[in-house]
């Protein structure tokens, strides 16, 4: 056999942690998680109680509570995640070892099985003296062939257990980044909440009527952040209020939280404001003109894949195509996408029924509705993995939902899926929970 030759042996990596170490981090992981679940126990009675200065002090308590109890189950996460990093960055090395090894077994079996190749049976026959050299001759080239496809099946099985520990290894990389992130931002939410709780102590020390004022201004702010106008794309703004009971209507249809969808469909209003409005003027080609100044702009829809649609929707509504707006194309591609969750006709069809089924309405969806919009929006996150709701689900959701691919496999897709996360932040800070308990 050629030296070199790869036996099929299992391939080992070092933990850091000892076996004992790794039941006593996760034991304490699960107890921690346990008190997790006490808080959040707490945290709910606290917030059914009717609204009183007392009542308030209490959530604030439960919430810290319940952050820093999540940064200590995160921090734990995180360093039993490491310790299998390390273990899959290990085995990754030492498969990627064993497959270049291999590669070198190959190519002296190669070259071995060209030597014998260059002879002919009657040129081995004749230069051998006796029967026992042919037949050795024979049993070394079988030798060398058996070598040849040990060798290709140890290095197919290699590449199959190097592909499988590297996805093991990206879903722990990305576990790792949604606890940190989740870190961060319950670090946001206990400084927030600790500023609240201080303001509220002080007042206690006060009077009710100190209490009463400070109740007075979060609900005028509670007002006025219902009815500030949300933006929309190729629709009229709506206010803020009608927005969040649209998203979230969607959120407990998919799963997907409502500041997310409200940030992608904040989102592609922005996008808009660059791309512009366009109507679609010529069936055959898809061109059209630019909806304000009435330019001529090639590519607006694709004509095969969504004029058609686009007809049959615009029939189906009773809408007029050269006054029903999309969007231009951008610099590369097409544009043609609709209403404010910004879909193509092609794709739009595809989720009606899921649409309408959603809304529970017998009608057909009209994309340019912002319910409707909303939902949609919902849907098509949720089936590209938002509803699971970490930090890497809902990025690459969103990178998604901008060019169909990964964040990061598309020029301009990780700024998109960047900006849609930051937004859903502000949205969940400066909006949404302010009206909480209001």
């Amino acid at each position: 056999m050629i030296a070199g030759f790869i036996s099929p042996v299992s391939v080992l990596a070092q933990n850091n942690l000892t076996p004992q170490e790794r039941a006593d981090l996760q034991r304490e992981l699960e107890q921690v998680e346990a008190e997790q679940k006490r808080a959040a126990l707490e945290l709910a009675s606290a917030q059914n109680k009717s609204v009183s200065l007392a009542r308030d002090i209490a959530v604030l308590d439960a919430k810290i509570k319940t952050a820093q109890l999540t940064i200590k189950a995160k921090t734990l996460l995180i360093q039993k995640l490491g310790n299998d990093i390390s273990a899959k960055q290990g085995i990754i090395k030492n498969l990627d070892e064993r497959i270049g090894r291999g590669r070198d077994t190959l190519a002296q079996i190669l070259r071995k099985t060209n030597e014998i190749d260059d002879y002919s049976l009657p040129e081995i026959v004749l230069s051998q003296s006796d029967l026992s050299g042919i037949f050795s001759d024979l049993d070394a080239f079988q030798s060398v062939q058996e070598e040849l496809r040990l060798t290709f099946e140890q290095i197919r099985s290699d590449r199959a257990s190097t592909t499988a520990e590297k996805e093991a290894l990206d879903e722990r990389l990305n576990a790792e980044t949604d606890a940190r992130y989740v870190i961060q931002q319950q670090q946001k939410n206990i400084q927030n909440n600790q500023v609240e709780q201080k303001q509220l102590l002080a007042i206690s020390k006060g009077n009710e009527k100190a209490y009463s004022t400070l109740l007075s201004q979060k609900q005028a702010r509670a007002a006025q952040i219902r009815a500030a106008l949300f933006s929309l794309r190729d629709a009229a703004a709506i206010p803020f209020g009608q927005a969040l009971q649209y998203a979230t209507l969607a959120s407990q249809k998919t799963g997907v939280r409502p500041a997310l969808i409200l940030a992608v469909i904040t989102q592609e209003s922005s996008l808009g404001k660059n791309v512009g409005q366009c109507y679609v003027t010529n069936l055959q080609t898809g061109d059209g003109v630019k909806a304000k100044t009435g330019t001529p702009i090639a590519g607006v829809m694709n004509p095969t894949r969504d004029v058609p649609g686009f007809v049959q929707i615009l029939r189906q509504l009773g809408g007029e195509m050269t006054k029903q707006v999309v969007s231009c194309p951008l610099d590369i591609g097409w544009g043609g996408a609709m209403g404010p969750a910004q879909f193509i006709p092609s794709t739009w069809l595809l989720m009606e029924d899921e649409i309408a089924s959603a809304l529970g309405i017998s009608g057909l969806p009209d994309p340019w509705n912002p319910a409707h919009a909303f939902m949609a929006s919902a849907i098509y996150m949720a089936n590209l993995g938002a509803n699971k709701g970490t930090y890497t689900a809902e990025r690459n959701a969103a990178c998604k939902y901008y060019s169909g691919r990964a964040c990061g496999l598309v020029k301009g897709n990780t700024t998109y899926g960047n900006s849609v996360l930051s937004l859903a932040d502000n949205i969940q800070r400066t909006m949404i929970d302010p009206l909480q308990g209001i």
